[in-house]
């Protein structure tokens, strides 16, 4: 037997998480700051299922330097930020300053 579904039911339920016009202002600002000053070169927004991540390089060909995701709270709540550098995380907060306040400490980048 065959199931159906209906779709608009199955979009209700598939959320997407996006970036408000104030957030991509503010990690745009962010971003075009550390270009000025050569650390950064090239970004990406990801949407993947339940986040949308903000993806920072130095190279494009490379992996990123610095991920920023947002995800979403249940139940309505407000969800939360977090900063990634490869699979460490750096920063967790409720609002995206508090997680980007983990830049204002002049984050290098290492070569070994």
């Amino acid at each position: 037997m065959t199931d159906l579904y209906r779709l608009p039911d199955h979009r209700a339920r598939r959320r997407v998480v996006s970036f408000n016009r104030q957030e991509l202002t503010r990690l745009l600002n962010l971003y075009s700051l550390r270009v000025a000053s050569g650390e950064w070169r090239d970004y990406a927004i990801d949407f993947r299922p339940g986040m949308a991540i903000f993806s920072i390089f130095r190279h494009t060909a490379e992996q990123p330097l610095f991920a920023i995701a947002k995800v979403p709270g249940s139940g309505g709540n407000g969800g939360g930020y977090m900063v990634y550098n490869g699979p460490r995380k750096l920063a967790h907060g409720d609002s995206l300053e508090d997680v980007l306040s983990v830049f204002d400490r002049k984050l290098r980048l290492l070569l070994s």
